[in-house]
């Protein structure tokens, strides 16, 4: 299996490098190739927040038009609309960009990130933990988009592996996962439902101490000014979804792909999210129940949960690979499948999408979910006592017949 793995890991490697090295230097050698897409893609996001934060310009973050004029001047082109859609608590944790030149800037962001994700694999599963990190496909998505996976998965994905042993270290993990509450979204009722409520105190402190820091470091308006958009990025991204549906892997945007209104989407992703949180709750209060199931449970429950789930999301579904194939063992193809599925999902649902207008995540992620929720079942239910002899029938041979 190892070996297996190593044989594809190299091959994806060599592949999605040069594949990366093309995307990224396409619009200086090219053009046409893409028009509207700056160096970098969405890491032009993170660095230009720092730098206007860290250099008395904060105001202008959340300011879409000023934005978008200080990230032309970084791109030294014209560049589609991008924006800032995270809270202020994001630019406290990426305060090193500031000192960063744009290009170096953006290989330490990938650089990092994988290392910090990796890190926290490797606890995860010490064999098969680097070759599992190197052939993620929706780690190469999330190099290509310059975005935050890696980051994501290291946050909760280590947050998890550490919980039984380091309570405190995963509160403070999941804690930093506050620049992204979605992705949180169930983690709250999973512990509260387990009993660990030091890691909730931890959390819950490392979320005070980002917000104070913002606020002492940017004032309490750029709060307001980051609430103020947040309707609108919602509407616009999210319900709207034009030009980013397609890498949309939710059960929000697969309903409304089907042709579902935004109340109707709304109301069934509100169901399939509380049927999630029930399964996790139910999973994670029995405390004899198997902790990879409870953690692949949560992750995958998570993704169901939130309405807002992107391709670069996933990373954290190689930790999901790994539990499922330490607890599922006695079920390889099961396994494998829903192993299978979760990996490969980011690398062909936006193509999949593009090209059908469906949107497959919830198809994928719905039966995976299942598939460890029945697990977790079959571990917590005894098997059915089988009858034995009764022993006052049971005749041992030294017994010496008295009868003449």
């Amino acid at each position: 299996m190892q070996a297996r793995l190593r044989a594809i890991a190299i091959s994806w490697c060599a592949i999605a490098s040069i594949v990366y090295l093309f995307d990224l230097m396409a619009p200086r050698l090219f053009d046409a190739t893409r028009a509207g897409r700056p160096f970098g893609d969405d890491f032009i996001n993170y660095w230009s927040a720092a730098w206007l934060a860290f250099h008395g310009r904060a105001a202008e973050i959340y300011d879409w038009n000023a934005f978008h004029v200080f990230e032309t001047g970084v791109a030294g082109t014209p560049i589609d609309f991008y924006h800032y859609s995270y809270p202020p608590i994001l630019l406290v944790l990426t305060a090193p960009l500031a000192a960063l030149p744009y290009v170096p800037g953006l290989f330490a962001w990938l650089v990092s990130g994988w290392c910090a994700f990796y890190a926290a694999l490797r606890v995860a599963s010490p064999t098969q933990g680097l070759w599992l990190a190197l052939a993620t496909p929706a780690i190469f998505l999330n190099a290509v988009g310059g975005q935050n996976g890696t980051w994501t998965a290291a946050l909760l994905g280590g947050g998890l592996t550490h919980l039984e042993r380091r309570p405190l270290l995963s509160g403070v993990l999941f804690g930093c996962l506050a620049y992204k509450p979605q992705m949180g979204l169930l983690l709250p009722i999973a512990l509260a439902a387990g009993g660990y409520w030091r890691t909730i105190a931890a959390a819950a402190a490392t979320v005070a101490a980002l917000f104070a820091a913002s606020v002492m470091l940017f004032g309490i308006e750029l709060w307001a000014d980051y609430l103020a958009n947040i309707g609108v990025l919602r509407a616009l991204i999210l319900e709207d979804g034009t030009g980013v549906w397609h890498r949309m892997m939710s059960v929000f945007v697969a309903v409304r792909r089907l042709g579902a209104d935004v109340t109707t989407a709304y109301a069934i992703q509100a169901g399939v999210a509380l049927l999630a949180a029930i399964g996790v709750a139910l999973l994670w209060r029995r405390r004899d129940c198997l902790s990879p199931l409870k953690y692949a449970a949560l992750v995958l429950g998570t993704f169901l949960a939130t309405p807002y789930l992107q391709d670069y999301d996933l990373v954290v579904g190689a930790f999901v690979a790994v539990w499922v194939h330490e607890e599922m063992a006695d079920r390889p193809r099961i396994a494998l499948t829903t192993a299978g599925g979760v990996l490969l999902l980011p690398l062909f649902g936006a193509s999949l999408a593009s090209g059908t207008g469906l949107a497959i995540g919830p198809f994928v992620l719905m039966p995976a979910f299942a598939a460890v929720a029945w697990q977790a079942v079959r571990v917590l239910t005894p098997p059915a006592a089988t009858l034995s002899p009764r022993k006052d029938l049971q005749i041992s041979k030294n017994t010496v017949s008295l009868s003449p």
